[in-house]
């Protein structure tokens, strides 16, 4: 793992060097909602978004995450935010909505923040907006809509004491002017100084390679914990590790529930996996990527508590073949019948005309110009380039 990852801070005690900034976003919180809104502002590195995590694990409050590319589309803004404004949190007490790097969005897609600021004013939620640059004359208005606080660069020494200390937990040495070197050339950027602080220590290539491989939980394995072990906090977690898309894991847990459970433990997992499905669906349609939570607390935690006891013994989990066939097939119509529409809609022909001439059509799109004409996703591009 990354040390910026691991040694993300956890509590208040644990953010060095932004004591006005936490004080002040204790404040708004407390205000709330006689002011609905708060920017933090201030250079990379400094803990903007961590300082919002911090925030939500001590006050218990689930996070709505949005980011610069979300501001581009008034229409998919609204039927996003605005729900995740109204609607209570399934399993916290309170919620956050959190608008990261907002000053990231490019000159032509402003259109948005209009909407962003409307909905900011019929917010339910604490509304925090994180950007390294406020000061854009586009960002006026949403200035003036919120509280502002800044956090400031990190100075050099406070840099150094959380290196010295991170090297003393990882029980590693460094010279101590190569650890100066560090803080100092690091200006003020506390993320910048630890990715330097772990390539110094010699164990950035070797070891992260290590731990990216053994996160890996094959699919196998998971089934295993899912359907055999006791559900707990870990189990929400595992299809993390799992490396293969969800839609596929689903089919992989349809196609082996009944080796598991029987009569009303076969029913319960059927029931909590058919809710599975509904979130997907609510997912897909109406673009409610926040439901991604949901879909998985119910695949894993939810099916893995269907069951009464503690299961032993060894199964053989089967792969599904047929269906398996027959979702991946279905899913390169769905990336066939995607691109069709982008380049009909350029083009201004049929959306079935484009699909007839779907071979000629693929060959004029491995052109990157055209592609980016298209806007086509990275997926697309691949498929296209596929052959």
């Amino acid at each position: 793992m990354s040390w910026t990852e691991k040694y993300r801070p956890k509590r208040f005690s644990d953010v060095k060097g932004q004591d006005e900034a936490i004080a002040k976003i204790k404040i708004f919180l407390d205000n709330f909602p006689r002011t609905k809104a708060v920017i933090l502002h201030g250079p990379p590195g400094t803990g903007k978004t961590s300082l919002v995590y911090v925030l939500a694990r001590e006050t218990n409050s689930e996070i709505f995450e949005l980011n610069a590319s979300d501001l581009r589309n008034r229409d998919k803004l609204r039927e996003i935010l605005k729900p995740a404004m109204e609607q209570k949190s399934l399993f916290k007490e309170k919620k956050l909505i959190l608008v990261d790097e907002v000053d990231g969005i490019t000159a032509s897609d402003w259109g948005g923040l209009p909407e962003l600021l409307a909905l900011i004013l019929q917010t339910h939620y604490p509304v925090i907006i994180t950007a390294n640059d406020i000061w854009k004359k586009e960002l006026a208005a949403l200035r003036k809509k919120s509280d502002m606080i800044q956090l400031k660069e990190i100075s050099y020494k406070t840099i150094k004491e959380i290196l010295f200390g991170i090297l003393k937990k990882e029980n590693l040495v460094l010279e101590d002017k190569n650890l100066t070197k560090i803080a100092i050339n690091a200006k003020g950027d506390l993320r910048a100084a630890l990715n330097d602080l772990q390539a110094e220590a010699g164990i950035k290539s070797e070891m992260i390679e290590i731990a990216e491989r053994n996160k890996e939980v094959d699919i196998f394995n998971a089934l295993r914990m899912v359907f055999k072990g006791k559900p707990q906090e870990e189990t929400m977690r595992i299809f993390d590790s799992v490396n293969m898309p969800i839609d596929e894991i689903i089919l992989w847990i349809e196609e082996n529930i009944p080796a598991e459970y029987q009569g009303e433990e076969l029913a319960r997992a059927f029931e909590l996996l058919s809710r599975t499905d509904i979130f997907k669906k609510r997912i897909y349609r109406q673009q409610y990527w926040r439901f991604l939570v949901y879909e998985n607390f119910f695949l894993s935690y939810g099916i893995s508590s269907a069951k009464k006891n503690i299961k032993t013994g060894f199964t053989s989990y089967k792969k599904p073949n047929r269906i398996l066939k027959i979702w991946l097939n279905n899913q390169k119509n769905e990336k066939k019948k995607s691109i069709a529409g982008k380049y009909a809609s350029f083009v201004h022909i049929g959306e079935k005309r484009a699909m007839n001439e779907f071979p000629v059509i693929k060959n004029i799109l491995r052109n990157p110009e055209i592609q980016k004409e298209l806007k086509l996703s990275e997926e697309e591009i691949e498929f296209v380039e596929r052959g």
